[in-house]
Parts: C-alpha cells; sequence; structure tokens
C-alpha cells in the first residue's frame, strides 16, 4: 500500500490510529488508490454484508446517509482526492484489508484499518444508528472472525521480518512501550528477548502467526506479581494506562452523554450480580497497540461467573459529532456497548468480596478469549484470557463497602496517562 511518510507523527490514545489527521487521510488515500487500481472481488462475508445493507430497507437508508451526512470538507483528502465516498467505496476497502496483518511503519502506525475507513462515517447520526444495529454486529463479527483465521495462519506471518515488527524502528518503539526500561541506552532486540517467549534464531522469531505474535507472553519473573501472599494489595490485571476512577457508581446513568457516566446495569449485560457494585467503584485503564494483550487475576480467589457478551465494534458516542479524535474519546461509553468479557471474582479477602474484571473490545480489537472457568481458584497474577489483534481498555469493579487506595504510580488518570506494568499495585484495601 502506498502512503506518504510524516515526521514525529502524533498518535490517538492507545496509538491504535495517528491523532494527526492529515496522517491518516494520506494513509486513506493509499488504500483508496490500492483499491482502485486492483478492484477484487468481494469475500464471501463482505458480499453477505453487502446484500444485508441492501435487502434491509433501514440499514439501506443508514449506509447511504452516513456518508451523504458526512461534511463536504471531510469527503475529500489534502490533495483534493476523494477518500471513502459510499458503502461500496467502503465495502471494497474493508475486502482489501482483511487478508493483510498490519504493518509496522515508524511514520505511523494504523493498527485499526477498518476504524480508520469508518473515521467520519460513524461519527455521523446515520452511522451511529447503523453501528448499534445488531445485524449490523453479527455481520461485523463474521468479517473480524474471517480476518482473525487469516491473522492465526502462517501467511500472516509475512509482516515479522526484520523489516517489519523485528526492525530495529520496531524493537525501539515496542522497548519503549516497557514500563521497566526507560533508558534511551538499553537494546530493544535483547529487551523483547528477555522480556518474552521468543527464538530470534527460528524464522519469524518462532512465532507461528500475527495473532501468535500480538498475543506474546513475558518470560518468567519478568513481571513479577505485587505482594502475592498480602490479600489487600490488588494487582493490575493487564498492561495498561490509567483512564478513570469512578467512586459511587450508579444503576442506571446516561451513558451517552458527553461526559459518559458509567452505567453498571448496562455495563455488566444486566447480569443478576450488578446490583453488588451499585455505589461502588470502577477503575478503568486502556491498553496500546505495543503492548501485552493477556489479562491477569488482580486478586486471589474464586471465578463466580465467567462469559463473552456480545456487543458493538464501531459505535463512537454521538455527543462527539465529527470529532476526528471520537474513538478516543468514547472510551467510557463503549463499555456499555462494546463487545466484552465479564468474569466474577469472589476474593479470598473479605472486605473484597465479589469483584469484576471485564475486558471490553474496540473495533477490530473485539475477540475477547476467556481461559477461565467458574469454580476455578486463581491466584494473583494467573492469567484470565486475552484480547486478539492487540488490545482495548478494561474496568474493574468493586462493591460498595470496599475501601480503596489508589496507586496509579504517580500519575493522573485521562487520556496521556501511561502504562502501569501488568501485575503490578494498582490500589491497597483500606480496613
Amino acid at each position: 500500500m502506498k502512503h506518504t511518510a510524516i515526521e514525529n507523527v502524533q498518535f490517538r490514545v492507545g496509538k491504535w490510529l495517528p491523532s494527526d489527521q492529515i496522517f491518516l487521510e494520506k494513509w486513506l488515500e493509499g488504500l483508496v488508490e490500492e483499491v482502485s487500481d486492483n478492484v477484487k472481488p468481494l469475500h464471501p462475508v463482505i458480499e453477505a454484508f453487502k446484500e444485508l445493507i441492501e435487502e434491509d430497507a433501514e440499514l439501506f437508508m443508514l449506509f447511504n446517509q452516513m456518508f451523504e451526512q458526512v461534511p463536504a470538507k471531510y469527503t475529500m483528502s489534502p490533495a483534493g482526492k476523494p477518500q471513502v465516498r459510499d458503502y461500496h467505496h467502503m465495502l471494497q476497502m474493508i475486502n482489501a484489508v482483511m487478508t493483510k496483518a498490519p504493518e509496522f511503519d515508524s511514520s505511523g502506525l494504523v493498527g485499526l484499518p477498518i476504524n480508520a475507513i469508518l473515521d467520519w462515517s460513524m461519527g455521523t447520526t446515520g452511522g451511529f444508528t447503523a453501528f448499534l444495529n445488531d445485524k449490523v454486529n453479527v455481520q461485523l463479527k463474521r468479517i473480524l472472525n474471517e480476518w482473525g483465521v487469516f491473522l492465526k495462519s502462517q501467511e500472516s506471518c509475512e509482516v515479522l521480518s526484520d523489516q517489519g515488527w523485528f526492525s530495529e524502528a520496531a524493537l525501539k518503539a515496542l522497548c519503549a512501550m516497557d514500563p521497566y526500561q526507560k533508558a534511551d541506552s538499553i537494546d530493544p532486540k535483547q529487551n523483547f528477548i528477555d522480556n518474552f517467549k521468543c527464538d530470534p534464531q527460528k524464522p519469524y522469531w518462532g512465532f507461528t502467526s500475527w495473532d501468535d505474535f500480538f498475543t506474546r507472553e513475558f518470560n518468567e519473573g519478568r513481571r513479577p506479581v505485587a505482594s502475592p501472599n498480602d490479600d489487600r494489595v490488588i494487582s493490575n490485571a493487564c498492561e495498561s494506562a490509567p483512564y478513570r476512577v469512578a467512586t459511587d457508581v450508579k444503576r442506571h446513568a446516561k451513558f451517552w452523554i458527553k461526559a459518559q457516566p458509567y452505567s453498571l446495569q448496562h455495563m455488566l449485560a444486566n447480569d443478576c450480580l450488578a446490583e453488588k457494585f451499585v455505589g461502588g467503584t470502577v477503575y478503568q485503564a486502556f491498553l496500546s497497540a505495543k503492548s501485552y494483550h493477556r489479562w491477569h487475576a488482580p486478586v486471589n480467589g474464586t471465578v463466580v461467573k465467567a462469559y463473552v457478551q456480545d456487543g458493538t465494534y464501531y459505535s463512537e458516542t454521538l455527543a462527539e459529532a465529527y470529532d476526528p479524535e471520537g474513538n478516543k474519546e468514547s472510551q467510557g461509553y463503549i463499555t456499555e456497548v462494546a463487545t466484552r468479557a465479564l468474569i466474577f471474582i469472589e476474593a479470598d479477602n473479605p472486605d473484597i468480596g465479589l469483584m469484576c474484571v471485564m475486558p471490553v473490545g474496540m473495533a477490530e480489537v473485539s475477540s475477547c478469549e476467556i481461559t477461565v472457568y467458574e469454580g476455578q481458584k486463581v491466584k494473583k497474577g494467573d492469567q484470565l484470557g486475552s484480547f486478539h489483534f492487540g488490545g482495548s481498555t478494561h474496568c474493574l469493579f468493586f462493591g460498595p463497602h470496599v475501601k480503596l487506595e489508589f496507586d496509579l504510580h504517580g500519575q493522573t488518570p485521562g487520556l496521556t496517562s501511561t502504562n502501569i506494568p501488568i501485575n503490578a499495585r494498582i490500589a491497597t484495601v483500606q480496613v
């Protein structure tokens, strides 16, 4: 794919998309050129999506409106070339990216290409309605699952090379995300080898697919568990940056408004256990595209219930309108509507009692795989599951009786915070 390098490109939260709108538009321009020069038959799941749009009167209207409603100034690239013009064009572009694995590019990382294709249209009223539609989300799940099959194939290893994700620039970028390694003098290749299970002597360093690389595991001892025998200490469930700490959380709230307050009944998918957390505390943190993508238990305890709740994939709060960073600004909103895993754990510490870990998928990063089962005993630091194709955001829920002193490693929660290591202490229960 052709695209223009831009020096010092800035990124949106989690570094999934460039915050520089000009870079994003140039990346899209490259994809537009590729699709125009090489029109391919639609993959069967894309063809099925096309049929769904055209055979359902409401969806046909919405998928036409979402492109018509994009302001004219956003439908052309900086060079005056058309971007995503209509749903036919959208489908061709999705068709082009779903047989590719994301490449590392030091000039800018578009880790969510479908999200980039829909960047403006999903912020319209037509897009907002369409991407909340159950039938649309069922088909999007099929598309993403099919893409996931490719990302788990040997063919997807092509981008794992000395010119790709194992290049000096890529390894340096991955090293920079390590909260324990901030010095510029550190050898980034050695840092990766020390951190992760791999074998640089093997093809693709021993990784069997793109998905295998993205769900890479730490070597033993690289992320020590904070106070493993102290049940008062709560450890970080994901290698993530703190976004928000909310207390006295309500059962119902207008989560779609600008402030995006948490709405427990919706976040917890109307689960009967939701009432246990009314008036309690929610901690939310977001993951980086270049970080570790597995989830670990934050407490010692027993898994009470664990399941995946299907939801949306490309819905962002309409309160952000045409904000180019609307996806970033929807961090709170997506916890109520997006695909997410719910893992309820009865902590050994009675001062905690029932708590919940909720990893939340976002756009392409919506495959939540739970690897624990109901009734299983877990220790702090044990793996609970993983995202596939990267990571998104996650929440921890605590009941109203739990008094917590948070340790966010000197940071104020927000969109500019940085990663706290997984298994590190993030809070201590106060008696």
